[in-house]
C-alpha cells in the first residue's frame, strides 16, 4: 500500500505543479490509485473476517467490500494490460498503421482508460449484485434481521462471476502477450536494420529498457494469472494451507510491479532516494 501511495503522491504533486500529466503518468496514477484502494478493500475485509467476522454479515458490508475490492482489482488488471499495450505502441515499430497509433495514442489513452474505469465499475456491481442475492436466498434471519447467518453455496451462485472474471483474465492476458511479442519482434527488426545499414540508435536503448519491463511484468502477470486459475479451482475447497499461498502471491503482486514501475522510471527512483535517507533519520531519532 506505501509503494503505490508514494506513486500516487509524486504524480499528484507533478500534476499540482506542471497543470498536467503525459499519458504514461496518467496511467501510472490510475495503476497506483486501483492498487492502493484494492490493497486497501481487502485488508478491511481481511481485518474484519479475522477479529470482527460477524460484522461481515451486517448488510450490506460484505457486498460493498467484496464489489469494491474485485472493482479495483479489474482496474488493476485492465490499467496494467493498457501500461503494456502504450509501451509497445509508443517504442515498436511494425507496420505503417503503428506510426498512425503512435500519433494517435495520446489522444486514445484517455478514453481507454476511462472505459476501463467503466467497465470495472460494472463488474464491482456485479458482483455486489451476485453476493447479496446469493445471501438473500441462504439466510437465517437472528437478532431482529440485524444479522445474518448465511449458508452460500459458490458453485451455484458465482459461476457468472467466474465466467466473467475469467473472460477478464484472458482478454488482459491476451493483450499483455500481444505486447511483448509485437515490442520483441520490432527489436529484433531493429537490430537487424542497424546490422544491414552499420549504423547506431538511441531507440535501441528504449526498445531494450521497454522489453526489460514488460517482460518482467509478463513474468508476473503470467503467474498471477495462474493464481487465479487456482483460486478459482480452490475457493470451494477448504485448503487452508494452498489458499494462503495464493492470497499471499495475489496481495504481493500489486506492490512488486509497482516496485519495478518505479525502478523503471528515472523521476520516481530519484525522489524515492531523496526520501528515504528523511525516512532513515526519522526512524533513527525514535
Amino acid at each position: 500500500m506505501w509503494i503505490n501511495a508514494f506513486i500516487v503522491c509524486v504524480l499528484c504533486i507533478a500534476w499540482v505543479k506542471k497543470k498536467t500529466l503525459n499519458s504514461n503518468e496518467k496511467i501510472l496514477l490510475l495503476l497506483g490509485g486501483s492498487r492502493f484502494y484494492f490493497l486497501c478493500f481487502s485488508r478491511v475485509h481481511s481485518f474484519l473476517s479475522t477479529i470482527y467476522p460477524y460484522y461481515l454479515l451486517v448488510h450490506p458490508v460484505m457486498q460493498l467490500l467484496l464489489g469494491a475490492s474485485s472493482s479495483f482489482n479489474c482496474s488493476n488488471l485492465w490499467i496494467s494490460a493498457c501500461l503494456c499495450v502504450f509501451y509497445c505502441i509508443k517504442i515498436a515499430n511494425v507496420r505503417n498503421w503503428f506510426s498512425y497509433l503512435k500519433v494517435k495514442i495520446d489522444r486514445i489513452s484517455p478514453w481507454l482508460l476511462l472505459g476501463s474505469e467503466i467497465y470495472s465499475l460494472g463488474i464491482g456491481i456485479l458482483v455486489y449484485n451476485i453476493i447479496d442475492k446469493a445471501v438473500c436466498e441462504n439466510i437465517n434471519f437472528t437478532c431482529q434481521g440485524r444479522f445474518w447467518k448465511a449458508n452460500i453455496t459458490l458453485d451455484e451462485h458465482f459461476f457468472p462471476f467466474y465466467f466473467i472474471t475469467g473472460l477478464l483474465f484472458v482478454t488482459s492476458f491476451t493483450a499483455v502477450i500481444s505486447s511483448a511479442l509485437l515490442l520483441l519482434f520490432s527489436l529484433w527488426r531493429h537490430k537487424h536494420n542497424m546490422q544491414t545499414n552499420s549504423m547506431s540508435s538511441l531507440s535501441m536503448d528504449a526498445h531494450i529498457k521497454a522489453m526489460k519491463s514488460i517482460l518482467s511484468f509478463l513474468v508476473m502477470y503470467s503467474m498471477n494469472f495462474i493464481t487465479l486459475i487456482v483460486t478459482v479451482i480452490y475457493s470451494t475447497k477448504e485448503d487452508k494451507a494452498i489458499m494462503f499461498l495464493i492470497y499471499l502471491f495475489l496481495y504481493a503482486f500489486p506492490g512488486v510491479h509497482s516496485l519495478i514501475l518505479i525502478f523503471s522510471n528515472p523521476k520516481l527512483v530519484k525522489i524515492l532516494l531523496r526520501i528515504l535517507p528523511c525516512v532513515k533519520c526519522k526512524v533513527c531519532m525514535k
